[in-house]
């Protein structure tokens, strides 16, 4: 059996979340107490409370899944994981390359949550309010989404694929006028579905390049160790483990398209049949079913969820 973790992204945030690991577990506890004191916000309590609307805040949604993420995996090696010896790669999808980074040694939770405090809010700051949009288009595959999206760019506006995130779903982003008209090509393409996604910036796309330059900054006054076990990178859909590539591909993933499907396929081509989604939501297990149809799918999210898969992990 050959495993891989991997760790959610934006989207995947609700009110409550992590609550109960942090009751359950002292070292989930510490990892909240750690983000906190990190930013220098009780961010636990917006995790725990709400408003979602300050949760969803792109500033504070990226640190927070992180801290779900790493919060589960402290506890799974408290109680005897050793990630190293079982678990063959790590990958994350957007944000969630961040939250594999830590769980994986190459990042402290610290610096992880400091750096997706710049990140949010430097692709919140990159775009103003109104000017971008992202949409979601059901039923075309890559090829035909690139097109529609070519088709749809006009003059200076900027739509490109963003995510490809399974077979048949892809996201396309922009300015907002770009992709609107992508929608609509993308009907006439024979999309079974093709809506616009409520989302606070164009992510993944040209129109970020302020935001990547500002995390090529960040990035580089912060240590990058080799991690324990390699990194499978959005921008690449391969395993890397070199600190200077990750810093590198970190920053080009601001701009460039997530390779979600691409990744799981590299994956379970070799060898990976069991996926362990760690931290907040399933939007990832369901991911997974859809691309390696005959791999399992474990989530890690809860503390049922906690002794179950170490129950599985042996």
């Amino acid at each position: 059996m050959s495993i891989a973790f991997t760790f959610p992204g934006q989207g995947s945030q609700a009110v409550g979340m992590g609550k109960a690991l942090a009751e359950a577990f002292a070292e989930a506890r510490a990892v909240f107490d750690e983000v906190d004191e990190a930013l220098g916000q009780k961010l636990s309590a917006v995790m725990w409370d709400g408003p979602i609307e300050e949760l969803t805040l792109t500033r504070n949604a990226q640190p927070a899944l992180m801290s779900v993420s790493l919060a589960a995996m402290r506890v799974l090696e408290a109680r005897g994981l050793d990630l190293a010896a079982r678990v063959g790669y790590v990958a994350g999808h957007s944000l969630g390359e961040y939250s594999a980074l830590a769980a994986a040694g190459s990042l402290s939770i610290a610096d992880a949550a400091r750096l997706l405090r710049v990140r949010g809010e430097a692709m919140q700051a990159a775009v103003p309010v109104g000017v971008g949009a992202m949409a979601a288009l059901l039923g075309l595959d890559l090829d035909v989404a690139r097109e529609v999206a070519a088709a749809a760019a006009a003059g200076d506006e900027v739509c490109a694929a963003a995510n490809d995130n399974a077979s048949g779903q892809v996201v396309v982003s922009g300015h907002k006028a770009a992709v609107e008209r992508a929608v609509e090509i993308a009907k006439e393409k024979g999309a079974k579905r093709a809506m616009m996604l409520t989302v606070s910036a164009p992510f993944h796309c040209p129109l970020m390049q302020p935001a990547a330059d500002a995390m090529a900054e960040a990035l580089a006054k912060v240590t990058v160790n080799a991690p324990k076990v390699p990194l499978v990178a959005n921008v690449l859909a391969r395993p890397i483990s070199d600190p200077d590539e990750i810093r590198a591909r970190l920053v080009e993933q601001v701009t460039g398209m997530v390779r979600w499907r691409e990744s799981i396929e590299w994956l379970a081509g070799n060898g990976v049949d069991t996926f362990y989604e760690v931290g907040a939501g399933k939007v990832l297990s369901g991911l997974v079913k859809r691309i390696a149809k005959d791999a399992a799918s474990v989530n890690v999210g809860t503390p049922e969820d906690i002794e179950a898969a170490l129950a599985r992990l042996g």
